[in-house]
């Protein structure tokens, strides 16, 4: 599935999403939102997938939502911002949020500029590494406005509260280097498609269930009271436990001098 705004491909059980609108910095307009959402539902059906990797094509990730384009197709905000009574998120929401409910780990490439909705998406995702010298910002203060694209849902897991209000109140700009001290990224590299590659290679050494059933139970779990934790994580065990990729992953790790066997798709979490 590809598209003008958006190129999808997969190459040896990993997703590449790309933001395809580099003369824009790839700044969000209608097309590049649906077909971003359109993307991460074509994955969570492809249980082949075991990792996704999201970068922006050009210049930079993701300079956020495209203001112009906003001004001349006014209707875009309230179709977007308006909420079906039974999601949970509104289409700004979700073009964000998305990539944290996928069953696989999301690894973000970030370069260049990434400002108030691109850094919301890349919040979303698993990981982030970004160059040293990507110019990051939760710019919606700029233009009167707060991070509404999931970004208090995301924010408040990564970094402190102070770090995230004068980030938030300020818009300022800051550096792969300051986000990583910051917790905003996981990693600065000056080759980060490489180590995100690096990486997704080896997610997918792994038994694909156990790994959705970690991202599952990190997100039921993730700064929750012991009693629901160590609940969630019973029920988590239980549904891997007996499965075939776990015992797969059960004979390889007795037979360390054989060939692995390969893992069959991952089942659904």
């Amino acid at each position: 599935m590809s598209s003008s705004s958006v190129i999808y491909k997969v190459e040896q059980c990993i997703a590449y999403v790309s933001l395809n609108r580099p003369d824009k910095h790839n700044g969000l307009d209608k097309q590049l939102i649906v077909g971003l959402v359109q993307a991460a539902k074509n994955i969570k059906k492809d249980r082949s997938i075991r990792c996704v990797i999201l970068q922006g094509e050009g210049p930079s990730f993701c300079a956020g939502l495209d203001f112009s384009y906003v001004a001349k197709n006014p209707s875009m905000i309230a179709q977007f911002f308006l909420k079906l009574p039974w999601r949970k998120d509104n289409m700004f929401q979700r073009v964000a949020h998305v990539w944290r409910d996928l069953p696989v780990p999301v690894i973000a490439v970030v370069h260049g500029n990434c400002f108030g909705a691109g850094m919301q998406i890349i919040l979303g995702c698993d990981y982030r590494i970004a160059m040293p010298d990507a110019n990051l910002s939760i710019l919606e203060m700029k233009w009167g406005l707060i991070p509404d694209m999931s970004g208090m849902a995301t924010l408040s897991r990564l970094t402190r509260v102070d770090i995230a209000q004068e980030l938030t109140m300020t818009g300022r700009f800051f550096s792969g280097i300051e986000a990583l001290e910051y917790g905003l990224v996981s990693k600065v590299s000056e080759t980060p498609l490489i180590q995100a590659q690096a990486l997704a290679t080896k997610i997918c050494q792994q038994s694909p269930d156990a790994i959705s059933a970690a991202k599952y139970l990190f997100k039921k779990t993730w700064k929750k009271d012991t009693r629901a934790a160590l609940f969630w994580e019973r029920i988590t065990q239980l549904r891997l436990l007996g499965r075939k990729n776990q015992r797969i992953a059960m004979q390889n790790g007795l037979a360390r001098n054989k060939q692995p066997k390969p893992f069959v798709d991952r089942s659904s979490f």
